[in-house]
Protein backbone atom coordinates (compact mmCIF):
# COMPACT_ATOMS: atom_id res chain seq x y z
CA UNK A 1 0.00 0.00 0.00
CA UNK A 2 1.51 3.39 -1.37
CA UNK A 3 -1.18 5.64 0.72
CA UNK A 4 0.28 8.28 2.53
CA UNK A 5 -1.71 9.38 5.90
CA UNK A 6 -2.33 12.39 7.96
CA UNK A 7 -3.73 13.91 10.65
CA UNK A 8 -5.99 16.92 11.61
CA UNK A 9 -4.31 18.70 15.26
CA UNK A 10 -7.06 19.36 17.37
CA UNK A 11 -6.44 23.09 17.53
CA UNK A 12 -10.33 23.70 19.16
CA UNK A 13 -12.36 23.90 15.89
CA UNK A 14 -14.50 21.34 17.32
CA UNK A 15 -14.31 21.76 21.04
CA UNK A 16 -11.58 19.46 21.36
CA UNK A 17 -9.86 21.18 24.24
CA UNK A 18 -13.10 21.15 26.54
CA UNK A 19 -12.33 20.92 29.96
CA UNK A 20 -9.03 22.15 29.60
CA UNK A 21 -8.44 25.51 31.58
CA UNK A 22 -5.34 26.35 31.50
CA UNK A 23 -4.49 27.81 27.80
CA UNK A 24 -0.74 26.73 28.06
CA UNK A 25 -2.16 23.25 28.85
CA UNK A 26 -4.20 23.15 25.88
CA UNK A 27 -1.72 24.78 23.89
CA UNK A 28 0.59 21.42 24.95
CA UNK A 29 -2.10 19.36 24.53
CA UNK A 30 -2.89 20.11 20.80
CA UNK A 31 1.23 20.21 19.84
CA UNK A 32 1.72 16.45 21.77
CA UNK A 33 -0.90 14.90 19.02
CA UNK A 34 1.39 16.33 16.08
CA UNK A 35 4.58 15.38 17.54
CA UNK A 36 3.12 11.96 18.07
CA UNK A 37 1.42 11.38 14.48
CA UNK A 38 5.23 12.54 14.24
CA UNK A 39 6.88 9.98 15.83
CA UNK A 40 4.96 7.35 14.67
CA UNK A 41 4.97 7.85 11.19
CA UNK A 42 2.04 9.96 10.09
CA UNK A 43 3.15 11.72 6.50
CA UNK A 44 1.78 15.35 7.38
CA UNK A 45 -0.30 17.28 9.95
CA UNK A 46 -3.19 19.47 9.48
CA UNK A 47 -4.81 22.80 11.16
CA UNK A 48 -7.98 23.87 10.69
CA UNK A 49 -8.92 27.47 10.01
CA UNK A 50 -11.96 29.16 11.74
CA UNK A 51 -12.11 32.19 14.11
CA UNK A 52 -14.95 30.02 16.43
CA UNK A 53 -15.74 26.30 17.38
CA UNK A 54 -18.13 23.78 16.29
CA UNK A 55 -19.83 21.24 18.05
CA UNK A 56 -20.41 19.01 14.80
CA UNK A 57 -19.08 16.04 16.46
CA UNK A 58 -22.08 16.09 18.59
CA UNK A 59 -22.07 13.89 21.61
CA UNK A 60 -18.29 12.61 21.47
CA UNK A 61 -17.65 15.92 23.20
CA UNK A 62 -20.07 18.23 25.23
CA UNK A 63 -20.09 21.49 26.42
CA UNK A 64 -22.82 24.17 26.80
CA UNK A 65 -20.98 27.20 25.62
CA UNK A 66 -18.69 25.79 22.54
CA UNK A 67 -17.98 29.33 21.50
CA UNK A 68 -16.02 30.02 24.63
CA UNK A 69 -13.98 27.36 24.68
CA UNK A 70 -10.06 27.42 23.64
CA UNK A 71 -9.53 27.76 19.87
CA UNK A 72 -5.70 28.46 18.40
CA UNK A 73 -5.79 30.34 15.50
CA UNK A 74 -4.63 28.35 12.43
CA UNK A 75 -1.45 30.34 10.77
CA UNK A 76 0.06 30.74 14.18
CA UNK A 77 -0.60 27.34 14.91
CA UNK A 78 1.15 26.38 12.26
CA UNK A 79 3.95 28.42 12.98
CA UNK A 80 4.23 27.15 16.24
CA UNK A 81 3.98 23.69 15.14
CA UNK A 82 7.20 24.55 12.14
CA UNK A 83 9.65 24.84 15.34
CA UNK A 84 8.00 21.95 17.60
CA UNK A 85 8.26 19.36 15.02
CA UNK A 86 10.91 18.03 13.14
CA UNK A 87 10.27 16.39 9.58
CA UNK A 88 6.54 15.74 8.94
CA UNK A 89 5.02 17.96 6.48
CA UNK A 90 2.28 20.63 8.03
CA UNK A 91 -0.46 22.28 6.10
CA UNK A 92 -4.30 23.56 6.59
CA UNK A 93 -7.25 21.91 6.05
CA UNK A 94 -7.78 24.77 4.55
CA UNK A 95 -7.15 28.36 5.23
CA UNK A 96 -10.35 30.43 4.73
CA UNK A 97 -9.74 33.01 2.04
CA UNK A 98 -12.04 35.62 3.22
CA UNK A 99 -9.89 35.72 6.21
CA UNK A 100 -6.58 37.44 4.94
CA UNK A 101 -5.56 39.01 2.10
CA UNK A 102 -3.21 37.00 -0.36
CA UNK A 103 -0.81 39.04 -0.33
CA UNK A 104 -0.24 38.92 3.36
CA UNK A 105 -0.74 35.19 2.91
CA UNK A 106 2.03 34.42 0.84
CA UNK A 107 4.00 36.24 3.35
CA UNK A 108 3.18 34.74 6.29
CA UNK A 109 3.18 31.28 4.10
CA UNK A 110 6.73 32.65 2.89
CA UNK A 111 7.80 32.81 6.22
CA UNK A 112 6.48 29.68 7.87
CA UNK A 113 8.37 27.45 4.99
CA UNK A 114 11.79 29.08 5.85
CA UNK A 115 10.69 28.33 9.93
CA UNK A 116 10.20 25.06 9.06
CA UNK A 117 12.68 24.19 6.73
CA UNK A 118 10.60 23.64 3.69
CA UNK A 119 8.23 21.36 5.37
CA UNK A 120 4.68 23.68 4.63
CA UNK A 121 1.97 23.04 2.01
CA UNK A 122 -0.46 26.10 1.96
CA UNK A 123 -4.30 24.99 1.97
CA UNK A 124 -6.74 27.14 1.05
CA UNK A 125 -10.72 27.14 -0.10
CA UNK A 126 -12.90 29.60 -1.19
CA UNK A 127 -15.59 28.97 2.31
CA UNK A 128 -19.00 28.47 2.36
CA UNK A 129 -21.69 31.62 2.29
CA UNK A 130 -23.42 29.73 4.63
CA UNK A 131 -21.51 28.70 6.77
CA UNK A 132 -22.64 30.61 10.51
CA UNK A 133 -22.37 34.39 8.80
CA UNK A 134 -23.46 36.07 12.03
CA UNK A 135 -19.82 34.84 13.15
CA UNK A 136 -18.31 36.14 10.60
CA UNK A 137 -20.13 39.46 10.83
CA UNK A 138 -19.00 39.70 14.51
CA UNK A 139 -15.55 39.46 13.22
CA UNK A 140 -16.24 42.54 10.69
CA UNK A 141 -15.92 40.02 7.27
CA UNK A 142 -18.81 40.02 4.87
CA UNK A 143 -19.57 36.71 3.32
CA UNK A 144 -20.55 36.91 0.22
CA UNK A 145 -22.32 34.36 -1.98
CA UNK A 146 -20.54 31.16 -3.49
CA UNK A 147 -19.87 32.43 -6.95
CA UNK A 148 -18.63 35.62 -5.52
CA UNK A 149 -16.12 33.21 -2.68
CA UNK A 150 -15.24 31.38 -5.88
CA UNK A 151 -13.73 34.37 -8.01
CA UNK A 152 -12.05 35.50 -4.92
CA UNK A 153 -10.47 32.47 -4.72
CA UNK A 154 -9.60 32.45 -8.36
CA UNK A 155 -7.64 35.77 -8.07
CA UNK A 156 -6.23 35.07 -4.40
CA UNK A 157 -4.47 31.78 -5.81
CA UNK A 158 -3.01 33.65 -8.35
CA UNK A 159 -1.51 36.27 -6.43
CA UNK A 160 0.41 33.91 -4.39
CA UNK A 161 1.61 32.19 -6.85
CA UNK A 162 2.71 35.93 -7.89
CA UNK A 163 4.21 36.69 -4.93
CA UNK A 164 6.30 33.08 -4.50
CA UNK A 165 7.49 33.21 -8.13
CA UNK A 166 8.17 37.30 -9.32
CA UNK A 167 10.76 39.75 -7.76
CA UNK A 168 7.54 42.13 -7.59
CA UNK A 169 4.44 40.87 -7.97
CA UNK A 170 1.32 42.86 -9.91
CA UNK A 171 -1.93 42.45 -10.24
CA UNK A 172 -5.31 44.11 -10.82
CA UNK A 173 -8.39 42.34 -10.14
CA UNK A 174 -12.13 42.82 -9.46
CA UNK A 175 -11.25 42.19 -6.06
CA UNK A 176 -7.90 42.25 -5.11
CA UNK A 177 -5.12 44.36 -6.35
CA UNK A 178 -1.36 44.57 -5.87
CA UNK A 179 1.44 46.84 -7.18
CA UNK A 180 4.86 45.61 -7.22
CA UNK A 181 4.34 43.96 -4.34
CA UNK A 182 7.61 42.40 -2.69
CA UNK A 183 7.90 39.58 -1.01
CA UNK A 184 11.33 37.95 0.88
CA UNK A 185 12.34 35.47 1.25
CA UNK A 186 9.69 33.72 -1.27
CA UNK A 187 10.24 30.59 0.80
CA UNK A 188 12.75 27.21 0.72
CA UNK A 189 10.73 24.84 -1.96
CA UNK A 190 10.72 24.99 -5.26
CA UNK A 191 9.54 26.42 -7.87
CA UNK A 192 7.32 27.20 -5.39
CA UNK A 193 5.53 26.43 -2.01
CA UNK A 194 2.64 23.61 -3.00
CA UNK A 195 -0.50 25.12 -3.18
CA UNK A 196 -3.59 22.62 -1.95
CA UNK A 197 -7.03 24.08 -3.24
CA UNK A 198 -9.73 22.18 -1.30
CA UNK A 199 -13.26 21.60 -2.44
CA UNK A 200 -15.04 19.03 -5.30
CA UNK A 201 -17.45 21.46 -7.17
CA UNK A 202 -17.02 20.25 -10.54
CA UNK A 203 -17.47 23.79 -12.98
CA UNK A 204 -15.21 26.05 -11.06
CA UNK A 205 -13.08 24.48 -8.17
CA UNK A 206 -11.91 21.67 -9.80
CA UNK A 207 -11.23 23.70 -12.83
CA UNK A 208 -8.81 26.10 -10.33
CA UNK A 209 -7.26 23.21 -9.10
CA UNK A 210 -5.93 22.11 -12.70
CA UNK A 211 -5.13 25.35 -13.50
CA UNK A 212 -3.35 26.37 -10.38
CA UNK A 213 -3.31 23.67 -7.67
CA UNK A 214 0.03 21.16 -6.65
CA UNK A 215 -2.68 19.61 -4.52
CA UNK A 216 -6.47 18.95 -4.16
CA UNK A 217 -8.46 18.40 -0.92
CA UNK A 218 -12.16 16.28 -1.60
CA UNK A 219 -14.84 14.80 0.43
CA UNK A 220 -16.72 11.67 -0.07
CA UNK A 221 -17.04 7.66 -0.20
CA UNK A 222 -14.33 6.00 -2.78
CA UNK A 223 -17.21 6.26 -6.01
CA UNK A 224 -17.67 9.68 -5.19
CA UNK A 225 -13.95 10.62 -5.53
CA UNK A 226 -13.47 8.36 -8.29
CA UNK A 227 -15.96 10.57 -10.32
CA UNK A 228 -14.41 13.78 -9.12
CA UNK A 229 -10.83 12.76 -9.99
CA UNK A 230 -12.28 11.74 -13.29
CA UNK A 231 -13.67 15.40 -14.00
CA UNK A 232 -10.54 16.47 -12.46
CA UNK A 233 -8.08 14.55 -15.56
CA UNK A 234 -10.71 16.49 -17.73
CA UNK A 235 -9.73 20.05 -16.52
CA UNK A 236 -6.05 19.10 -16.73
CA UNK A 237 -5.97 17.77 -20.35
CA UNK A 238 -8.16 21.36 -21.60
CA UNK A 239 -5.28 23.06 -19.39
CA UNK A 240 -2.60 20.90 -20.83
CA UNK A 241 -1.50 20.03 -17.39
CA UNK A 242 -0.46 17.13 -16.22
CA UNK A 243 -2.84 15.00 -14.09
CA UNK A 244 -0.26 12.89 -12.07
CA UNK A 245 1.42 15.96 -10.82
CA UNK A 246 -1.55 16.98 -8.84
CA UNK A 247 -1.31 15.34 -5.28
CA UNK A 248 -4.54 14.38 -4.52
CA UNK A 249 -6.12 14.00 -1.02
CA UNK A 250 -9.41 13.27 0.98
CA UNK A 251 -10.61 14.18 4.74
CA UNK A 252 -11.92 11.83 6.68
CA UNK A 253 -13.04 10.68 9.66
CA UNK A 254 -11.82 7.72 11.39
CA UNK A 255 -12.98 5.16 13.86
CA UNK A 256 -11.01 2.33 14.50
CA UNK A 257 -12.64 -0.60 16.97
CA UNK A 258 -12.03 -4.48 17.60
CA UNK A 259 -14.59 -5.37 15.61
CA UNK A 260 -17.17 -3.41 13.26
CA UNK A 261 -19.75 -3.18 15.82
CA UNK A 262 -17.16 -1.60 18.29
CA UNK A 263 -16.46 1.03 15.69
CA UNK A 264 -20.02 1.47 14.71
CA UNK A 265 -20.97 2.34 18.22
CA UNK A 266 -18.31 4.60 18.94
CA UNK A 267 -19.98 6.99 16.05
CA UNK A 268 -21.21 10.42 17.51
CA UNK A 269 -24.68 11.31 17.08
CA UNK A 270 -23.66 14.53 14.95
CA UNK A 271 -21.34 12.13 12.54
CA UNK A 272 -23.87 9.11 12.19
CA UNK A 273 -26.58 11.10 8.96
CA UNK A 274 -22.55 11.64 6.78
CA UNK A 275 -21.01 8.39 7.76
CA UNK A 276 -21.33 6.55 4.99
CA UNK A 277 -19.93 9.21 2.44
CA UNK A 278 -16.80 10.83 5.17
CA UNK A 279 -15.69 8.50 7.47
CA UNK A 280 -14.00 5.06 8.05
CA UNK A 281 -15.55 3.09 10.53
CA UNK A 282 -14.69 -0.56 11.45
CA UNK A 283 -11.97 -3.34 12.82
CA UNK A 284 -8.88 -3.04 11.04
CA UNK A 285 -9.30 -5.14 8.45
CA UNK A 286 -12.41 -2.95 7.17
CA UNK A 287 -10.99 -0.10 7.58
CA UNK A 288 -7.83 -1.66 5.18
CA UNK A 289 -10.74 -2.93 2.77
CA UNK A 290 -11.76 0.52 2.43
CA UNK A 291 -8.04 2.37 2.36
CA UNK A 292 -7.37 0.16 -0.48
CA UNK A 293 -10.51 1.37 -2.12
CA UNK A 294 -9.47 5.08 -2.33
CA UNK A 295 -6.01 3.71 -3.69
CA UNK A 296 -7.78 2.47 -6.39
CA UNK A 297 -10.21 5.76 -6.44
CA UNK A 298 -7.38 7.49 -7.29
CA UNK A 299 -6.46 9.20 -3.81
CA UNK A 300 -2.90 9.06 -2.53
CA UNK A 301 -3.21 10.44 0.62
CA UNK A 302 -5.85 10.42 3.55
CA UNK A 303 -6.09 12.97 6.15
CA UNK A 304 -7.96 12.00 9.22
CA UNK A 305 -9.84 13.39 11.85
CA UNK A 306 -10.04 11.19 14.57
CA UNK A 307 -13.35 11.52 17.17
CA UNK A 308 -11.08 11.18 20.36
CA UNK A 309 -8.38 13.73 19.05
CA UNK A 310 -6.63 13.29 22.05
CA UNK A 311 -6.51 9.86 22.20
CA UNK A 312 -3.02 9.35 21.61
CA UNK A 313 -3.59 5.48 21.61
CA UNK A 314 -5.49 5.87 18.94
CA UNK A 315 -3.21 7.41 16.93
CA UNK A 316 -0.38 5.22 17.63
CA UNK A 317 -2.91 2.12 16.87
CA UNK A 318 -3.57 3.72 13.56
CA UNK A 319 -0.03 3.73 12.72
CA UNK A 320 0.74 0.30 14.03
CA UNK A 321 -2.51 -0.97 11.80
CA UNK A 322 -1.45 0.84 8.50
CA UNK A 323 1.80 2.46 8.62
CA UNK A 324 4.15 0.24 7.40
Amino acid sequence: MSMKFGVAVPNGIVNELVGIKDPIEAYETMTNVALTAEEVGFDTVWVSDRLWPDNWLGSAIETTQPWEEFLFECWMTTAALARDTSHVRIGQMVTNNVFRHPALLAKMASTVDVISHGRLTLGIGAGSPTHAPQFHAYYGNDYPTFPVLSAQLDEAVQILLAMWTQEKATFEGTYYQVKGAINQPKGVQQPHIPLLIAGSGEKVTLKQVALYGDACNLSGDPATIEHKLAVLKRHCETAERNYQSIHRTVGLVCILGDTDEQALAKVPEGLRPFMSFSALVGSPATIRKRIIEYEEAGAQELLFRFPEPLNLDMIRRFAQEFIA
